[in-house]
């Protein structure tokens, strides 16, 4: 399977189901656009469907279904490109949010509005992941 071979990091350290669900669903981009950018994007597409980015890996989702405006359009993000929030839950309650924030340790989140929650997270989760990165080398 090609998609075994190109799985990110952050999903090394996910759950198996999320490993599968990517490594499916590239594999199947693969054969009907070829590899490249647009395959990894149906396959990142897919798996926001059911996991959320927290910190250096993939966690299941309370719920099924798009994780931004961007993924709820019709057509996905494979085909428009475009802003996402980044594997971020954006479409979650703001309760969600915070509780995934305090895990994060981020400071002054009981302040925030929930769009700004999903920027903290979203670099948040870039930090831990470029952290997790540098120390496997």
């Amino acid at each position: 399977m090609p998609g075994e071979k190109e799985l990110p990091s952050t999903l090394e350290r996910s759950p198996a189901k999320a490993r599968r669900t990517w490594i499916e669903a590239h594999d199947a981009a693969v054969e009907e656009y070829g590899e490249g950018e647009r395959a990894h994007r149906t396959a990142y597409a897919a798996l926001k469907h059911s996991f959320e980015k927290v910190g250096d890996h993939w966690e299941p989702k309370d719920g099924k279904g798009p994780s931004d405006k961007q993924a709820a359009r019709s057509g996905g993000p494979a085909r428009r490109g475009g802003e996402t929030a980044g594997g971020v839950d954006a479409n979650a309650s703001k309760s969600h949010l915070a509780d995934i924030a305090k895990r994060l340790d981020i400071s002054g989140r009981s302040r925030m509005t929930k769009d700004e929650l999903v920027d903290a997270i979203q670099k948040a989760n870039a930090r831990e992941t470029r952290a997790s990165r540098s120390g496997k080398d």
